[in-house]
């Protein structure tokens, strides 16, 4: 990515291991992020380009000398940020603040929507699948190095728990699969906040109970309406705008909790004295995933969720600047990239 709305296909040197702790691999399946829709719509022009993408499955294809979790011809889940899964902070189940760590994407660290990736860290990083990288899994798999894990990471911030009141604020694919997450955390009433009739139908098959809408304080009013005055226990906040953080800690009923895991376009929360006053938590932040993964995965494998189903556009390399238009203009609701 140049500036906003250039994206490029381009030729780049090999990636190659550059620490005898890396991996480099041979990517079979990656996409596109809602978050990569922000600079998409706001980067300055750059004479280099960024390499995008932090979401992939890959096939090993060379380790560094010190790697020793994994062989040539692995198939292996990337989570969108590496660790080295011994530090402090990876024990407490926090690899997006590893001491070692890092994004993908990044200045630091070229991005997985290509053909080859390198991987810092592998042996904390990366995690094997048991299958192989043309199973039919293959989506619902690598939503796990994202925005299943995300959505997750929502849910669990917001105390879902049995019985519990949910509002999911955003109806992307991270929204989508905090549905799905807070299903399988037991929630008893899940209301899904968009308007997108496609990805409602999607919602309500993932589990949600209820749609709202509208937006602002007629949004506020038709989820108080719908908990008894109160406002739910928990919110997900997976969209990062003022208005959807706004609206977040508006629903949450007093001594409720928002999860907020859409990217803040904005430095200040708003509603700092509603928040207060109701004894609402808010936590939240880049989703640990790696810390999700070993959960997650079986409930993937045997079946019993689909996050997989969100992906409703394939690709391949030389199509994704019409991936990333597609998306932006709501054509899709998240794409993926296959090689």
């Amino acid at each position: 990515m140049y500036e906003a709305g250039d994206v490029r296909v381009e030729t780049v040197p090999d990636a190659r291991l550059i620490e005898p702790t890396d991996a480099v691999l041979t990517v079979s399946h990656a996409s596109i992020c809602g978050s990569d829709l922000w600079p998409y719509k706001t980067m300055e022009h750059s004479e280099t380009g960024r390499r995008m993408g932090h979401e992939a499955i890959g096939v090993v294809e060379a380790v560094g000398a010190d790697v020793r979790t994994m062989n040539i011809g692995d198939v292996l889940i990337m989570p969108f940020a590496y660790s080295d899964g011994t530090c402090v902070f990876c024990h407490e189940g926090l690899h997006t603040s590893c001491v070692h760590g890092g994004f993908f994407g990044t200045s630091d660290v070229d991005g997985a929507q290509a053909e080859a990736v390198r991987v810092p860290q592998a042996d904390g990083t990366l995690v094997a699948l048991p299958v192989g990288k043309d199973d039919a899994l293959m989506p619902s798999l690598l939503t796990l190095s994202d925005v299943m894990g995300t959505g997750h990471h929502a849910a669990v911030a917001a105390r879902v728990g049995p019985g519990k009141t949910v509002a999911v604020v955003g109806d992307g694919a991270v929204g989508l699969c905090g549905v799905i997450a807070a299903k399988r955390l037991g929630a008893e009433q899940i209301i899904i906040m968009g308007r997108h009739p496609d990805r409602i139908e999607l919602a309500r098959e993932f589990g949600a109970t209820a749609v709202v809408s509208e937006r602002g304080e007629e949004a506020a009013e038709r989820v108080r309406e719908l908990t008894d005055g109160f406002g739910v226990h928990s919110v997900l906040e997976c969209v990062g705008l003022e208005q959807s953080e706004l609206t977040a800690i508006e629903i949450a009923r007093p001594g409720g909790a928002v999860g907020r895991v859409g990217v803040p376009q904005d430095e200040t929360i708003p509603a700092s004295q509603p928040a207060f006053y109701n004894n609402i938590s808010v936590s939240g932040g880049p989703a640990p995933v790696r810390a999700y993964i070993e959960e997650l995965l079986p409930d993937v494998l045997e079946g019993r969720i689909e996050p997989g189903r969100v992906f409703d556009r394939v690709v391949r390399i030389d199509e994704v600047p019409e991936g990333y238009r597609a998306m932006n203009e709501r054509e899709a609701l998240k794409v993926m990239i296959e090689f």
